[in-house]
């Protein structure tokens, strides 16, 4: 289980500045991926999908995200399975409450899966660090043989979309928050949690993942 797999798919990981890049990267050739870590968009274009990572704040993935966002809107308009690790989850949605929160006024995000992040509320200890658990609402490949399993979060905002079809798995932490989030086509989706850093329930996830973008 622990084996690197045969490569099967070219993976480009976006280098904006931000993100636990040398982690994702590992964790996508364990998975059996040829990963290029890339800021140039042209590269996209040859990949079979593309991650997108993120630590820290939403307003500053925005901005240092600037550059590729049309290239990024291009990509996931095509179908290439895009995923968004963490920030870069929560950068796949229209917009953010934290930057608010911060005194920065208000930030967009990719508005690829209609929705917004909020803040957790003061009932709970923030950011939630730790294990906990998956609980698959409705099939996705990224999410097959996953359900009830535990990963790992970092965060103090959360995923909110607009649809509640968007929703794909959950976590309970004060509330039910969703974990896992994919547009309607399918091809758009992220982790609040960091597979990358989720043993072997995480790298069952990045080989979910490589196996969709061979489809």
């Amino acid at each position: 289980m622990n084996a690197t797999r045969q490569t099967t798919a070219d993976i480009a990981v976006v280098d904006y500045g931000l993100g636990n890049l040398r982690s994702v990267t590992r964790g996508l050739e364990r998975a059996g991926a040829a990963v290029t870590l890339t800021s140039e968009p042209a590269e996209f274009d040859t990949a079979d999908g593309i991650v997108l990572p993120g630590v820290g704040a939403f307003s500053e993935g925005m901005e240092n995200a600037g550059p590729f966002r049309d290239a990024l809107l291009e990509q996931a308009e095509t179908g290439k399975p895009f995923f968004g690790i963490c920030l870069g989850m929560q950068m796949l949605l229209s917009d953010s409450e934290e930057a608010e929160h911060a005194g920065e006024g208000s930030a967009e995000g990719l508005d690829l899966i209609p929705g917004t992040n909020l803040r957790f509320p003061d009932s709970v200890k923030v950011p939630q660090m730790g294990w906990n658990e998956l609980s698959v609402e409705r099939e996705h490949p990224l999410v097959e043989g996953v359900d009830g399993e535990y990963a790992y979060f970092v965060h103090s905002y959360y995923a909110q979309p607009d649809d509640e079809s968007a929703v794909v798995a959950t976590t309970d932490y004060g509330l039910d928050f969703p974990s896992v989030i994919a547009n309607e086509r399918g091809n758009v989706f992220g982790t609040q949690f960091h597979p990358e850093k989720s043993g072997e329930v995480g790298l069952r996830i990045l080989r979910n993942y490589v196996d969709l973008c061979t489809e």
